[in-house]
């Protein structure tokens, strides 16, 4: 019997503690709040092309492929020189030299040639000219001119732009919602932006020697500065 008193009594006891920390659990409870996520883009046109202009060639004779290439390589950097290319804005990415098996109709090996490749990242800053550059440096040499990306050497307006749209963006989606349930904004909680820019414009190709004609024809497009804003504003009943 004393041990079911005082399991009865311990429960009492418990029972009370519960009741008198219910008060405090209500107040701890945070404000209703609204939070939302807005977006702002801006579009610039690109002003600068970093293009990656190589020069690949091959002989039985390993130092006669060193050779060509060094040589077209040299008329190249001439070229762009002459159309205005500062050489701090060429810089030199790879450089391999390697064999190349070849290979019979029966599968059998009858020779070996060696390959050589010599690849320069050209920073254009006249797009103007890009066009006339592409074309030049083909007629010079170069037969293998990949992934030419555009940008914007200055974002910091168009960041900037963003950023107040996607803020407006933000604080209209808010209120759209606080009208909707009645109720009424009140300060900021919290407030947050990211930048994220959209998918440059790219164009790819190859330039084979032997190319000529009318000058190559490039476009820029356009790019897209990006902002994400996250706000959250208390609830005013």
């Amino acid at each position: 019997m004393k041990k079911k008193a005082l399991f009865i009594s311990a429960t009492l006891a418990l029972l009370v503690l519960l009741g008198a920390c219910a008060p405090s659990a209500v107040q701890s409870v945070q404000p209703n709040q609204i939070f939302v996520s807005g977006t702002g883009e801006v579009y610039v046109t690109p002003d600068i092309a970093y293009i990656y202009i190589g020069v690949h060639t091959e002989s039985e004779d390993v130092a006669q492929a060193l050779q060509d290439n060094n040589s077209q390589a040299q008329a190249i950097a001439s070229t762009l020189t002459e159309m205005g290319v500062d050489s701090k804005d060429v810089q030199t990415t790879a450089f391999n030299v390697y064999p190349q098996q070849q290979i019979g109709p029966q599968g059998e090996v009858i020779g070996t040639k060696y390959a050589v490749d010599n690849t320069v990242l050209v920073t254009v800053r006249d797009l103007s000219k890009l066009g006339q550059l592409l074309d030049a440096v083909v007629t010079s040499g170069a037969n293998n001119i990949n992934s030419i990306q555009f940008d914007v050497q200055d974002t910091t307006q168009a960041v900037s732009q963003a950023r107040q749209l996607a803020v407006d963006d933000a604080k209209k989606q808010a209120q759209e919602l606080a009208d909707a349930a009645g109720v009424k904004l009140g300060k900021i909680m919290s407030l947050s932006a990211n930048q994220q820019s959209g998918p440059l414009p790219i164009v790819e190709g190859k330039a084979y020697a032997g190319m000529g004609g009318s000058t190559v024809p490039v476009a820029a497009g356009q790019m897209a500065i990006t902002v994400y804003a996250s706000v959250t504003y208390e609830i005013v009943q």
